[in-house]
């Protein structure tokens, strides 16, 4: 039983890391940064109370994400229990995703376009949501549209960090924020973290990025019948 809790926790963790977002930032070998929120542009409270300079910066991390179609490269996770897991994640747009963990985690994510599924290969078991009831859905479209596609709720900005922050409101699970952070400098991303409904933490630095490769397509096919629900 204490196995299966384990790998449970793992798959949760999991999705709370991935449903957020998955683009791109140049080099995190030591892990996730942190920003202490000393904003120049402050906060927002929603998409009609954004100052000129804060729509400037939407419209810049829009243009970033939009123009992203395919990437793969290695990632950092660091849960809510302060626990790192490490692996590699391939992305493809429209809709499709896949992270898959070091060892001795035994946890595969993967979007095929309509669907995710969270795989836990050493139980033979696997979650499955709707793409289309996760934050990938706009993340993972074509073109990205963060004001008119989810609950903008905060701008920030200093010399070293952009950083935006979004809800994501479900009513059978309650709502989930997402704080994405992007160099000032640049605008690459650094990392993300997304705070589940009971306020738990899970951050996410990605590194080591190929943009110009396409993943196999073969690599975001979801066996939807060989492991148990």
């Amino acid at each position: 039983m204490a196995a299966q809790h384990k790998t449970r926790n793992g798959r949760t963790a999991a999705l709370a890391a991935v449903l957020a977002c998955l683009i791109a930032s140049p080099a995190l070998a030591q892990g996730p940064v942190t920003n202490p929120f000393a904003g120049l542009l402050g906060r927002s409270t929603g998409t009609a109370s954004l100052k000129p300079e804060q729509r400037a910066i939407i419209e810049r991390v829009n243009n970033y994400l939009s123009a992203m179609q395919v990437m793969s490269g290695n990632f950092i996770q660091v849960g809510p229990d302060g626990r790192r897991t490490k692996g590699d994640f391939y992305l493809s747009k429209p809709g499709r995703i896949r992270f898959e963990y070091d060892d001795p985690s035994p946890i595969l994510l993967v979007a095929d376009g309509k669907s995710v599924v969270i795989r836990d290969r050493k139980l033979a078991t696997q979650d499955v949501f709707p793409l289309s009831q996760t934050p990938l859905r706009f993340l993972l479209a074509d073109k990205v549209d963060l004001m008119a596609d989810s609950s903008l709720t905060a701008v920030y900005a200093d010399e070293v960090f952009i950083t935006v922050v979004v809800e994501e409101r479900n009513g059978l699970v309650g709502t989930s924020k997402l704080m994405i952070m992007f160099n000032a400098k640049d605008m690459q991303l650094k990392q993300w973290t997304v705070t589940d409904p009971q306020g738990y933490d899970t951050t996410v630095a990605v590194y080591n990025l190929d943009t110009t490769r396409r993943p196999d397509p073969s690599m975001f096919k979801i066996d939807y019948t060989t492991y148990r629900n």
